[in-house]
């Protein structure tokens, strides 16, 4: 259920509860959260949630692993919500955990479907069948995806103009030993059109430390903002945010104030809202 009622996910989780991986009772795949945002603008989570299907218990995990990073981008969902409320944009939330199927990659990268996980041996995901795999992919991932792609569809109906795509990610603040020195990352692959000047706008703040393509990079991990943006040459970027500084609905509603002062400022440029192939 979303800000306003229902929405398409309610469709899309009756047609997949009749498939071998969810159950009726099951969450949809994907939320859509104010369906009726008037923003030029797409927002998506794709580690937002991390819920398990039914069917597969708790992928032989404890329960204390599906409050960790390795289950779920830790505050993207708050801030998600938070930032669309005040953009008034649309925004699309991945239910399930990236245990189950990490929707920010290919389907049949060996990474989609982790069998470890930061040192974690994830045991249902141990010598999957293909039939196990592909229904992953097709009432999980396929869904989520097909979701982004119809909110695109409709704003850019009504607008007779293509929305900007902007996805929300949450990265831990050590890894393998090291720490991590950013609060924020702007991660984005060819198209300058959204990162540079959201990270022109976010060095703005006092102490903020901005990374580009820090931690990750958008050059080589984006699967979701380069399938939805980049090929169709569609303004995107994505951000990692410290899940150290953003667990808290108070973190979280910071967060979606310092990130909605400077969209506001980038969807308004020129050039933003057409088709542009770099």
């Amino acid at each position: 259920m979303n800000k306003h009622g229902t929405s398409l996910s309610d469709d899309l989780n009756t047609s997949a509860s009749g498939g071998t991986l969810l159950a009726p009772n099951d969450p949809a795949p994907f939320e859509v959260y104010n369906p009726g945002g008037h923003a030029p603008l797409i927002i998506v989570s794709d580690h937002a949630g991390r819920q398990i299907p039914s069917c597969l218990g708790s992928l032989g995990l404890n329960g204390e692993h599906f409050d960790k990073h390795i289950a779920y981008d830790i505050g993207a969902d708050m801030i998600t919500r938070c930032l669309a409320d005040r953009l008034d944009a649309r925004a699309v939330l991945a239910t399930y955990s990236r245990l189950v199927i990490d929707l920010n990659r290919q389907p049949g990268d060996p990474g989609s479907i982790p069998e470890v996980s930061d040192n974690i041996t994830v045991p249902a995901n141990q010598n999957l069948t293909r039939t196990d795999a592909e229904a992953r992919i097709s009432e999980l991932h396929t869904p989520y995806h097909q979701a982004i792609n119809q909110e695109i569809a409709a704003v850019w109906r009504r607008d007779d103009k293509p929305p900007a795509i902007f996805s929300i990610h949450s990265f831990t603040p050590t890894m393998d030993g090291e720490d991590r020195v950013w609060d924020i990352g702007v991660l984005w692959n060819r198209d300058p059109r959204m990162p540079v000047p959201l990270i022109e706008q976010l060095r703005k703040w006092d102490g903020l430390h901005v990374g580009n393509n820090e931690p990750y990079s958008g050059r080589e991990l984006a699967y979701t903002i380069d399938t939805h943006g980049t090929s169709g040459g569609i303004a995107n970027c994505a951000v990692e945010i410290r899940q150290d500084h953003c667990a808290t609905p108070e973190e979280a509603s910071h967060w979606a104030d310092i990130l909605s002062d400077a969209i506001r400022h980038i969807l308004s440029l020129d050039g933003l809202h057409e088709i542009q192939h770099y």
